[in-house]
């Protein structure tokens, strides 16, 4: 008999997709990133790499820091949906995440941000 570890079956489940596979983007994705950018000033795009464990995502970042991530169908992708928008792109495993995205978090935490 093989052994089955505890968290196997949660890992083959996914969301909504076939056992052992990651979500790909998809339109929902793209239309929240849309309507995101859309409500915002300043905002710029960061592109996270893919894993092992999940697709290709982009964090936009507005002016005030703050911010939300979906998954993108790569850098090609988060470029042409900066470019659609004015949005200025970014790598962050080159630049890194801004500050300004950081103390939005810190100050999310301590109940001070808006939102």
């Amino acid at each position: 008999m093989v052994g089955v570890g505890i968290f196997d079956s949660l890992r083959r489940r996914g969301r909504g997709g076939r056992p052992g596979t990651t979500r790909k983007a998809s339109s929902e994705d793209t239309r929240h990133l849309e309507e995101w950018a859309a409500a915002r000033r300043g905002v710029e795009a960061y592109v996270e790499p893919k894993t092992n464990v999940t697709e290709a995502t982009v964090v936009l970042v507005a002016h005030d820091g703050e911010w939300t991530r979906r998954r993108i169908g790569g850098l090609e992708s988060a470029q042409q949906f900066g470019h659609r928008r004015s949005i200025p792109v970014y790598e962050v495993a080159r630049v890194g995440y801004p500050k300004r995205m950081r103390e939005y978090t810190e100050r999310k935490k301590r109940g001070q941000a808006p939102g």
